[in-house]
């Protein structure tokens, strides 16, 4: 067994596990300071004050003098899977295109897809797993991964497999998600039913057969898909055991969190606009709103309300978004420190949904997001810092000094 010993504070700490937080309980955490935590197999087995430590004979012994110990980022929105990159448009976005203009002539979805149907699965998966294992060094342990710049039955399965070999080669936590409604194709720009009669009897079945994917993902937004769109998508996805977690209110707010909650969907992802209405929606239903304040940033559209969601009782993940084209970063201390600069919330409330709540957006909840006895021992163990709060006060810097991943130091 290994221990931690000497640990300046545990945070996160709960004896039984909560599902996720919200409202006020999203600026509340859970400490023991001058703490010690076993680790058996892969398994957190005990945590305490190191004065109620009785000594072992431990295999393996980590001295966490004047560090912090908790559970590591749970990142629940991810596109980590892509073929190059997208540093042209980031010109175009500097000499004032929108993201929509950027689109419009040919970048943006419709650029990855095209490069990831030219790469092989082996190529793919080298470039995709050298981002997993960046962002591993930064405090992520779990990680979900949609796939979507495909757009066509072959490049979505290779995708789709790629994330498998990911999950299999990587310490990881990994859940799959299918986004074949990210875009219409371009060969299906004028037909735009076949594409959607694609995506529900050729894609979702070949998918589900192959157990490829746990979710699947719908971007729902004027000029991509509309409401009725995904509503139909989600609906077949579920009949194949797939469980609604959707992209909405982008860009504008036309209904789809309203249909998203009344369909059951765990998440729902982006939110820079919401309205009243759409906040009234999310109390009605266990949906978790999702933020990713990275992608506000590179893009310059506004941040999630964050604080409006706290202040109605409601509670939220954040994410990184990381993708090419809109968020080419899957740092999660940069994305807590946005969270708190831009959105106006506590350190405490971004570490809350940063961890336990981005576990429920992946339906993690169980096994990751806070320490607790059973969980695995996923686990991040900070510099010599003099808080907490420091890691998203020093945007930009990295933390994280040790990361434990299943009881293993990466």
């Amino acid at each position: 067994m290994k221990i931690l010993k000497n640990i300046k504070a545990l945070y996160l700490v709960e004896e039984q596990n909560p599902s996720f937080k919200k409202g006020e309980a999203m600026n509340q955490i859970n400490t023991i300071e001058h703490a010690f935590l076993v680790i058996e197999g892969e398994r957190i087995a005990n945590f305490g004050k190191m004065s109620d430590l009785i000594d072992q004979n431990w295999t393996e012994v980590i001295d966490c003098t004047d560090q912090y110990v908790l559970p590591t980022f749970v990142d629940s929105h991810s596109h980590i899977v892509y073929a190059g990159t997208r540093e042209g448009e980031f010109i175009d976005k500097i000499n004032g295109l929108s993201y929509e203009e950027i689109a419009a002539k040919g970048g943006g979805i419709l650029n990855s897809a095209e490069k990831l149907r030219k790469a092989t699965e082996n190529e793919l998966f080298e470039q995709s797993m050298v981002r997993a294992q960046e962002v591993i060094t930064t405090g992520t342990g779990a990680l979900e991964i949609k796939s979507g710049y495909g757009l066509s039955v072959e490049s979505e399965m290779k995708m789709l497999r790629v994330i498998q070999r990911i999950k299999e080669e990587s310490d990881l936590s990994i859940k799959a998600t299918f986004l074949g409604a990210h875009a219409y194709p371009k060969e299906y720009k004028d037909n735009k039913r076949g594409y959607l009669d694609l995506i529900i009897k050729e894609m979702i079945p070949n998918i589900a057969k192959e157990k490829l994917a746990d979710y699947i993902d719908v971007f729902c937004e004027s000029n991509y898909f509309s409401v009725e769109e995904t509503i139909e998508i989600m609906d077949a996805g579920k009949n194949h055991g797939l469980i609604p977690k959707i992209h909405v209110n982008q860009f504008t707010s036309i209904g789809g969190i309203q249909a998203c909650v009344q369909h059951g969907a765990l998440s729902v992802d982006h939110l820079e606009i919401l309205t009243d209405e759409d906040i009234e929606a999310l109390k009605t239903g266990n949906t978790i709103p999702t933020i990713l304040p990275a992608c506000s940033l590179f893009i310059e559209i506004p941040y999630g309300p964050g604080k409006k969601l706290i202040e109605n009782g409601l509670g939220f993940a954040l994410a990184t978004d990381y993708n090419p084209g809109s968020s080419p970063c899957g740092n999660m201390q940069l994305v807590m420190s946005l969270a708190c600069i831009k959105m106006k919330i506590s350190p405490n409330a971004a570490l809350n949904a940063s961890t336990i709540n981005g576990a429920y957006a992946m339906n993690l909840e169980h096994e990751l997001g806070s320490i607790t006895k059973g969980k695995l021992a996923n686990l991040i163990i900070t510099n010599k810092i003099p808080s907490v709060g420091f890691i998203p006060y020093s945007f930009g810097t990295n933390d994280v000094a040790k990361v434990i991943l299943k009881g293993k130091i990466q």
